[in-house]
């Protein structure tokens, strides 16, 4: 209708075969078959627009999949509620981005159960200003909580959360700046402001960055989860809810192992009956600093090429305020001592992600952009699993969460060997990486100079040598 439009309208597509065939102000209604190429080039079409109300994501990608192969820019209006006083703009028919595809079902932010376990609590976040830690805060400051403690040790990240709960017109948290590492400063945090709940998100996440950074991997992952658990349990803290990774089920490299680790250390803490503790683990978070389509976007804005560290590598995807409810979600339902495993719908064929994202930015693969094969990088996996070998889970009320029933360890030995790792650590006294290994047996590296520490056992059995070799 607008006369200053530059946009023809060549036709409507609907499934609906009563109006297929009609015209609506004049414009047809076309079957879906009818969008073909040929069709396409005929009508000189530069657009599709979806403007299906809440459509399910994985039917917008399989419809969306079908058309980005054609010479066209795929657009999608968004839903009513979203409309400006309750007109569409036209600046609100965007680009159809690679999250829509990948999005999952909308969650809501408020829950009774959440609500009832941070009323009037004193609640602190280590790791507040990273990508799952500071959506965590978000959430949480929708809550009728007692105090919010967040602390980080990146000043300018934690500087920017505080900015932006200010603007939206929170104030009732404390943000600190400083290291999970430093027990003295932590123990006197936790003296001043007595928190019954903790959020433990602090941690290096980086695999390659950490493969041969492994003093700081353990220094944070192992010693300052210890710090932070060991600190809990002295305060009496009643729940402590801790962050893990899919990465740390059959860990092929230090982070997956030194988070492995930081689980098997809280599973002990769990024995004191004091505190308890809760284990969360999940895959990649979409748009998290560092992933792979803040990288891949950037490669697109720069003309190219992608860079793919391997044609058949898969990851497990989760959008970060998903994450962070069922993060919070599980630290209202947990009762200590589990390990929640969160339910990440399949698992996502990156290659197959990264010339869709080509397509949707309206280029070409590969004659626009192309897609360069690098190798696998230091400890990187080609799958990652949710489970390790002889877990298995137990449903619980939300269907998003499931309770992964883990094989018991020798506490006593594994927190010895613990803390055994954290001194050597602490004065460069002895291989730690040997020593990761001993703690978490099927720890075993991909790609990595540490593979040297493989070497099968002589005294291991003809089965136990196949199955290191065939890892």
């Amino acid at each position: 209708n607008n006369a200053k439009s530059r946009y023809k309208v060549i036709g409507y597509i609907d499934r609906d075969a009563k109006k297929i065939g009609k015209n609506i102000n004049g414009v047809p209604v076309f079957a879906r078959r009818t969008l073909t190429e040929a069709f396409i080039v005929k009508n000189n079409i530069s657009e599709i627009i979806f403007s299906i109300q809440n459509i399910d994501s994985v039917k917008l990608r399989k419809t969306v999949e079908g058309l980005v192969d054609l010479p066209i820019v795929v657009k999608i209006v968004p839903p009513i509620e979203d409309w400006i006083n309750g007109e569409l703009k036209v600046s609100q028919i965007k680009q159809v981005q690679i999250e829509d595809l990948l999005d999952r079902a909308p969650i809501t932010i408020k829950n009774s159960k959440i609500a009832m376990e941070l009323m009037n609590k004193s609640v602190m976040v280590t790791g507040g200003a990273g990508s799952i830690g500071s959506e965590i805060v978000r959430q949480i400051c929708n809550y009728d909580y007692k105090s919010l403690i967040v602390i980080d040790s990146a000043e300018s990240a934690l500087y920017d959360l505080q900015q932006e709960l200010k603007q939206n017109g929170f104030h009732n948290f404390i943000p600190i700046v400083t290291d999970i590492r430093d027990k003295n400063r932590m123990n006197a945090l936790f003296s001043e402001h007595k928190p019954n709940v903790v959020f433990h998100a602090a941690a290096y996440k980086h695999v390659p960055l950490m493969e041969y950074n492994s003093y700081e991997a353990i220094k944070i992952n192992v010693g300052g989860t210890k710090n932070v658990a060991d600190l809990s349990i002295l305060h009496n803290v009643e729940k402590f809810v801790f962050v893990s990774t899919d990465k740390a089920v059959n860990p092929t490299n230090v982070m997956g192992a030194t988070k492995r680790i930081a689980e098997m250390y809280i599973s002990c803490m769990q024995k004191e009956n004091k505190t308890k503790f809760i284990t969360t683990r999940f895959g990649n978070v979409l748009g998290s600093n560092g992933s792979v389509i803040p990288l891949f976007r950037k490669q697109i804005e720069k003309g190219g090429p992608l860079t793919l560290t391997h044609k058949d590598i898969t990851r497990y995807f989760m959008t970060i305020p998903e994450a962070s409810q069922l993060v919070l979600e599980a630290g209202a339902m947990g009762e200590g001592g589990e390990i929640f495993i969160f339910d990440m719908g399949e698992s996502v064929k990156i290659y197959d992600l990264a010339k869709n994202m080509i397509k949707l930015s309206g280029l070409r693969y590969p004659e626009d952009i192309d897609i360069k094969i690098t190798g696998l990088r230091p400890g990187e996996k080609l799958y990652e699993e949710l489970l390790a070998n002889g877990e298995n889970t137990l449903p619980t009320y939300h269907q998003k969460i499931k309770i992964s029933k883990v094989r018991d360890v020798e506490y006593a030995k594994v927190r010895s060997k613990i803390d055994e790792l954290c001194i050597t650590n602490m004065f460069f006294s002895g291989n730690t990486v040997k020593l990761m290994k001993e703690i978490v047996p099927e720890y075993i590296s991909k790609n990595s100079e540490l593979c040297d520490f493989d070497k099968v056992d002589s005294h291991q059995s003809p089965e136990q040598k196949l199955k290191v070799v065939k890892s």
